[in-house]
């Protein structure tokens, strides 16, 4: 068995770095679930709403649903569960292979995500844009960037 490459330790620097990207985004998630529970949901229910908005017909097979929402396919599945007994969401068969399963943003679903995004907006304003600087909101869209292009 090959010897392992040795570990490249991060630097005080970049440790800093890491760790305080990890708190800002467990503050930012927290926050912005904060201010949708008055619309009764959380940050996941919402970008699934704005998945579907944003989808033709406002639909998407569960799997393409699950990769743009960022979540497991189980948790998807659960959490469409819960969207779909508030009335938020339809799910059917897949008329082309019947193993898929489409989601369907209901009228409901459309209502909610238009009154709960005004305050979303403000909130991520409010946590992010607004209190970053404009080149430094600039560097980190393209460290983002590169991050992306390597995980895609």
């Amino acid at each position: 068995m090959p010897e392992p490459a040795p570990t490249r330790w991060l630097s005080s620097e970049q440790q800093e770095i890491w760790r305080a990207y990890l708190d800002a985004v467990a503050h930012i998630d927290r926050h912005l679930d904060e201010r949708l529970r008055p619309f009764g949901l959380d940050l996941g229910e919402y970008e699934i709403l704005v998945r579907l908005s944003e989808s033709d017909d406002r639909q998407m097979r569960m799997s393409d649903l699950a990769s743009a929402a960022r979540q497991s396919r189980s948790r998807l599945t659960h959490t469409v569960s819960r969207m779909e007994k508030k009335g938020l969401i339809e799910r059917a068969p897949c008329p082309e292979d019947r193993r898929g399963v489409i989601a369907t943003l209901t009228p409901e679903g459309m209502d909610l995500l238009i009154a709960a995004a005004p305050e979303h907006v403000s909130s991520v304003r409010d946590v992010f844009v607004d209190i970053v600087a404009p080149e430094d909101f600039s560097a980190l869209g393209r460290a983002m960037a590169a991050v992306n292009a390597v995980a895609h």
